[in-house]
């Protein structure tokens, strides 16, 4: 195969032509590498690059022959650091201050066990702190499908380059959307697994309880194949859930059987403002999609969530695990961060942390306690108990860099942009968005995804697989290249 073909298959493909010593593991790599110089200078996706050790990994007779044995990788800037080597974490503090790893995480251990080979780390927000990639340590990242636009954060890097066909697969992670954030904005495969699936030892403990580690990709077998590798418990991890019945893998394909699904077409009633025309039709377009591969679809959601107290808890939780990470990192250097060292998103959560007590914050995990078990309930009721609940990922089109932030002028398209993400982090369920709608092309607006939210009940990703497959065989996204690509 043509080196210029290899942009085009997706990992499971590219791993199966090395079995087959159709490629090398080091043509593959190469073949990357060459798409990310390409294409890199235009959307600032790959923030710090292992070209050469990838080569040498590449090269060698110790590659681990695992499932995607030589296929290259990009590994988000947030957790899943390898020992050695630099992680900023999308701050200037410790970019600045050269903060190098000290730990190989058993996710990372477990990536290079399937035989991937990393090329480097990807561009994301301050610690995660706001749902767009435009740190200050490293300069926004565009989004391939336009370049004005944001491609969503925090996993916005890794997703960018999946897009734009630098790798098949990338690294993510999701304290509140930033798996599916991105995936939508970048027309992406985006899976939050249920907590505890993906060990994340030692790295980034501290956003539990509500973040999770994860991968973006271009089709489902590829993210199922991810996830058979990625899953697992260690011995003392504090949520463990039930180990599948079968590897994800043999899900593809797999029939689903008829579904009840609940099917939320508007904003969350906490939320000020209207669903945009195309989320809302994005969602309608799925229901119907649905109903016709013979599942029953209705208007229904969880009742909690438009509960006013349910719009509260995550606010009182994340920004203090958020201050928590910063005393940790400052702990490790041995040095304060500075206000000037931190960006003004993450200045903004902090101020909000300093203002919650102890006992207001263990409050705040009771009452995510109570919400999880109302939320739950939704699919576990005996009498009508729903598989799936299916929402928009946004509530607005992806819009333009600068405008998503905690400025009070930023805050309303904030608020819009990521009102459906967060109840599963708070319940430790598994959702994924999958790009199942565009908008129409415009003289001054380009055709961009519009991402589609499935939610499954605890431990079920296995039903998600089997039903996202069974929409990409039916409306197939794979063949939607941006503009910018390699």
């Amino acid at each position: 195969m043509h080196s210029t073909e290899l942009n085009i298959i997706d990992a499971t493909a590219q791993a199966e032509l090395v079995r087959r010593r159709e490629v090398s593991p080091l043509e593959l790599v190469d073949a990357a590498i060459q798409r990310i110089q390409k294409v890199n200078p235009q959307l600032n996706a790959v923030v710090w690059e292992r070209f050469e050790k990838a080569r040498e990994e590449a090269r060698s007779a110790q590659l681990p022959d695992g499932p995607f044995r030589g296929v290259p990788f990009l590994t988000k800037d947030l957790g899943c650091t390898t020992a050695g080597e630099p992680d900023s974490s999308g701050s200037r503090f410790l970019k600045h201050n050269g903060y190098v790893a000290s730990v190989t995480t058993q996710l990372a251990r477990r990536i290079k066990a399937a035989g991937f080979i990393n090329l480097g780390r990807t561009n994301t927000p301050e610690f995660g702190a706001v749902p767009t990639t435009e740190p200050l340590a490293w300069g926004p990242t565009r989004n391939p499908w336009d370049l004005t636009r944001t491609p969503a954060g925090s996993s916005g890097g890794s997703c960018a380059a999946v897009a734009a066909l630098m790798v098949p697969v990338a690294h993510g992670s999701d304290g509140g959307g930033s798996i599916r954030l991105p995936a939508a904005a970048c027309g992406l495969v985006g899976l939050k697994p249920t907590r505890g699936r993906v060990n994340i030892w030692p790295s980034t403990e501290w956003v539990t309880p509500v973040s999770v580690q994860g991968f973006q990709t271009r089709t489902v077998r590829d993210l199922a194949g991810c996830m058979d590798f990625a899953s697992g418990s260690l011995p003392g991890d504090p949520m463990a859930p039930p180990p599948p019945a079968r590897p994800y893998s043999s899900e593809v394909g797999a029939s689903p059987g008829k579904l009840r699904i609940g099917l939320w077409d508007r904003l969350p009633v906490t939320i000020e403002g209207s669903l945009h025309p195309d989320c809302r039709e994005a969602v309608e377009q799925t229901g119907k999609l649905l109903e016709s591969l013979g599942h029953f679809v209705e208007l229904a959601h969880p009742p909690v969530l438009d509960d006013p107290k349910t719009s509260t808890i995550f606010k009182r939780i994340w920004p203090v695990r958020l201050l928590a990470a910063l005393e940790s990192f400052e702990r490790k250097l041995d040095k304060k961060a500075d206000p000037d060292d931190l960006d003004p998103d993450t200045l903004y959560w902090l101020d909000q942390a300093r203002g919650v007590s102890a006992a207001d914050y263990v409050m705040a995990l009771e009452d995510m306690d109570t919400f999880t078990r109302a939320f739950a309930g939704w699919w576990s009721n005996a009498d009508k108990g729903y598989d799936v609940l299916v929402t928009p990922v946004t509530g607005t089109v992806t819009p333009k860099l600068g405008a998503l932030g905690m400025d009070p002028a930023q805050l309303k398209t904030s608020m819009l942009w990521w009102p459906f993400t967060a109840y599963f982090n708070l319940a430790g369920q598994p959702a994924m968005s999958l790009p199942l709608y565009w908008t129409k092309d415009g003289p001054e607006a380009p055709s961009l995804p519009v991402g589609v939210q499935l939610g499954a009940a605890y431990a079920r990703e296995d039903v998600l697989i089997q039903l996202a497959a069974q929409l990409e065989e039916a409306r197939p996204w794979s063949g939607r290249i941006p503009p910018v690509h390699a």
